[in-house]
């Protein structure tokens, strides 16, 4: 088959063409002559291709028949040039169809997609009949396989619908049976829901019963609550009429033993006076040899003061604390916890306690004396049970009072001129208690004495 050079068509060939503009193309002979475009399309260069084609020549067939499909079967139809020019590509590839289609016997056992559109491309004689022709078989095609695909899909739906019909008896069936199941289970529901109401019927007439009798138990105990505040009133009554009775007995013991104390200091004075006057009666002369001078000892200058300071009794020494107690009717005060905190800061504080309360009370059988102990009530949370030792009394401050203050009060409770001696390393509570007339000494000094106990 031979093609003009100037890309000009026979007036056949043209004149089929005219007819051809009046009808459309087949949609399977246009996807095949889109093929047939797009794989003859990488044989041509760049310069031969139409200039709305060229952005695709880097395109691979499949993806050039994808995107440009419609810009290529376009210039396939206006393009004389470029319908000639892939005409020669396809007369490459498929010389015997294309040597058939110029003769005007295409062969019987070719695809008629294939004839239509090498045909369309090529455009012999009558190839306008070869492309509807190609249509026609086409469809006839399609709705025979239509056909074929509905048959079958109308002998899929048969057995679906008998399958369907089999399952719906059997489900049918299924839920008559889970029917009767379920009116069963709700009768038996309905039996269990009476007897439970019935329990609940029972259940809030024992509610309002139970509710009367805790109702009557509040006013019993709101009864009981106010006849115990009142009593409490009456006692507190009570024990402050007892504290202002002992602070005036104590205020008029002090007023007693004052008139006391001025009585003896003017009997004394008197005695004084007397012996005074009884020696200018006698002319006695001054006394030369004081009982001190008979006393054996080392006068100045023969003891070194290492050896005077060895007689001594140091601040830290336990006898220092034996002396004391030894004097008459001696009053050991104890501050507990800053003795315990001392000397075993890390047992607990009720062990603390047992363990100083023990060896005062070996202490208080050693030497007789008058012994208390003082714990500070704030850090107690629940009163304590503690049966005092024998021989040792313990106190324990009240809400709001410190264990110091309790000290203090003990010591401005005793009487002039007894000797009370106060175990504290507080500085606040030892000069505090020094100036009332204690004996102030150092937690350490108790806790050496103990450890010979």
């Amino acid at each position: 088959m031979e093609q003009p050079d100037s890309g000009a068509e026979p007036a056949g060939a043209a004149g089929d063409a005219a007819e051809a503009l009046d009808r459309p193309l087949p949609e399977g002979v246009r996807r095949r002559v889109v093929a047939l475009v797009s794989d003859a399309f990488g044989g041509l260069t760049v310069g031969e291709l139409p200039a709305q084609l060229r952005q695709y020549a880097r395109f691979t067939p499949s993806r050039r028949a994808k995107f440009a499909g419609n810009a290529m079967a376009a210039a396939l139809e206006s393009d004389p040039l470029f319908r000639q020019r892939i005409g020669e590509r396809l007369t490459q590839v498929q010389s015997e169809l294309c040597a058939a289609l110029a003769a005007g016997s295409p062969p019987a056992a070719a695809d008629p997609l294939d004839v239509a559109a090498a045909a369309y491309v090529l455009r012999p004689a009558g190839w306008v009949k070869l492309v509807a022709a190609a249509g026609e078989e086409a469809q006839r095609a399609d709705a025979e396989r239509a056909d074929e695909a509905g048959r079958r899909e109308l002998e899929r739906l048969r057995e679906e619908l008998t399958e369907a019909r089999g399952l719906t008896k059997s489900e049918t069936e299924r839920l008559r049976a889970e029917l009767d199941a379920s009116r069963k289970d709700a009768e038996s529901l309905r039996r269990k829901v009476r007897s439970a109401q019935s329990d609940i019927k029972r259940g809030e007439a024992a509610l309002r019963r139970a509710a009367a009798e805790i109702e009557t138990a509040r006013a019993e105990c709101s009864a009981q609550v106010s006849a115990a505040e009142s009593e409490t009133r009456r006692l507190r009554a009570r024990l402050v009429e007892a504290e202002a009775a002992v602070e005036a007995g104590r205020r008029a013991a002090r007023e007693g033993r004052s008139i006391e104390d001025m009585r003896l200091r003017l009997l004394l004075d008197t005695v004084l006076d007397a012996a005074q006057g009884l020696r200018r009666e006698l002319a006695l002369p001054p006394v030369s040899v004081h009982p001190a001078d008979t006393v054996d000892a080392v006068e100045p200058g023969r003891m070194s003061p290492k050896d005077i300071a060895a007689r001594a009794l140091s601040e830290t020494d336990p006898a220092l604390l034996d002396q004391l107690l030894a004097l008459p009717q001696a009053h050991l005060v104890v501050d507990g916890y800053n003795v315990t905190k001392t000397g075993y800061p890390t047992m607990p504080l009720e062990k603390q306690r047992l363990r100083l309360l023990g060896g005062l009370s070996v202490l208080a059988a050693q030497t007789g004396a008058e012994i208390t102990c003082v714990f500070d009530g704030a850090e107690l949370a629940a009163p304590v049970l503690l049966a005092p030792p024998r021989g040792v009394r313990v106190l324990f401050s009240k809400p709001g009072v410190t264990a110091d203050e309790l000290i203090r009060q003990l010591v401005r409770a005793e009487p002039p001129g007894r000797p009370v001696v106060v175990v504290s390393t507080d500085r606040e509570v030892a000069d505090g208690v020094a100036k009332a007339g204690a004996r102030p000494v150092a937690s350490a000094l108790l806790l050496k004495r103990l450890s010979r106990v």
